[in-house]
């Protein structure tokens, strides 16, 4: 630690969904738990979903994802917490004069344990600021819950940049990049995170956002309307969740004879278990079963156009602030 950023009294936290730490069935379990346990993911009544989730959902689902995580496991630990810790000392390299810092809204690093320590520390002001694009009630706004219970701290937090031009861009030359490596596909698809449509229903933006965030994208790389589509993955659960999803517009797209389909997931800041396993594996399986083949493009993850629009946003907001 540099002792600019020792002395700094201004933070930037950026905070990712959470992960297990480990790809074991126990470690699986632990971090479902408390995830499957917020109000914002799952709203039925505790005396109702805990001892559904306790009893029947963990038993069932932890050694079954477990293997997943493993199929895409780093050295340093599950993708999500690699790529966001290394994006923290990306950008601290871009913010100098100010401490950066990375946290899980799950799991460790805390943040609930983290803005306790800052307090301790005499932090001046604090910015957090979710790696999630797009506004949710169901993702931004629990880590809004965290920091409203944060006592004796100066906070502020960045609500979403769905928008920024910086962040657009980079995700626009990331498609760019891989097309020039890869040759291009014959259709791009943006596969974002799905919500429960009664969420969407209720006034949640997230839809909303998406759908900007894919036509400002597909702008900036002179995209016609017929080159590009976007879906919803990840359902889960018996309920109506948004459409169209991302399993049935790839079978759709491959009974248009399409063959060839990039995908991007620019809902995600890192890479992580729904994008390494589930897109770039899962799903490319079916579609190659249907005579296609799927070329997923990572997330931003920590590449330095990445830190640099993120910091910007911080800058930006911290600005503001001032």
């Amino acid at each position: 630690m540099t002792q600019a950023r020792q002395s700094a009294a201004t933070a930037v936290v950026v905070v990712n969904l959470g992960t297990p730490e480990a790809p074991t069935a126990p470690a699986v379990r632990r971090y479902l738990a408390e995830f499957l346990s917020d109000r914002r993911v799952v709203s039925l009544p505790p005396l109702l979903w805990q001892p559904l989730l306790r009893g029947v959902i963990l038993p069932l689902r932890a050694p079954k994802v477990a293997p997943k995580y493993a199929s895409v496991w780093l050295d340093g630990g599950s993708p999500l917490a690699v790529y966001t810790r290394q994006l923290a000392a990306a950008m601290q390299q871009e913010l100098p004069d100010l401490q950066v810092l990375d946290a899980m809204r799950y799991g460790e690093p805390s943040l609930a344990r983290l803005l306790q320590r800052l307090r301790d520390e005499g932090l001046q002001r604090v910015l957090v600021l979710p790696l999630y694009p797009q506004y949710s009630t169901t993702t931004t706004a629990s880590v809004g819950d965290v920091v409203a219970r944060a006592d004796g701290l100066a906070l502020r937090m960045v609500d979403e940049y769905h928008l920024d031009d910086g962040w657009v861009a980079a995700v626009a030359q990331s498609v760019r990049d891989h097309r020039a490596a890869n040759g291009a596909g014959e259709h791009l698809l943006f596969s974002f995170h799905g919500l429960p449509q009664r969420v969407a229903d209720a006034g949640d933006p997230y839809p909303r956002q998406c759908e900007a965030s894919a036509r400002a994208i597909a702008a900036a790389l002179g995209l016609p309307d017929d080159a590009w589509t976007l879906a919803y993955q990840s359902r889960f659960g018996r309920e109506r969740w948004l459409e169209p999803a991302t399993d049935t517009t790839l079978e759709a797209l491959a009974a248009r004879g399409i063959r060839t389909v990039d995908v991007i997931a620019p809902g995600f800041a890192a890479d992580c278990l729904e994008t390494l396993e589930e897109v770039s594996i899962m799903l490319a399986e079916q579609f190659a079963e249907r005579g296609g083949t799927l070329r997923y493009i990572p997330c931003l993850n920590d590449s330095p156009a990445h830190a640099r629009a993120l910091a910007a946003v911080a800058r930006r907001a911290l600005d503001q602030w001032a």
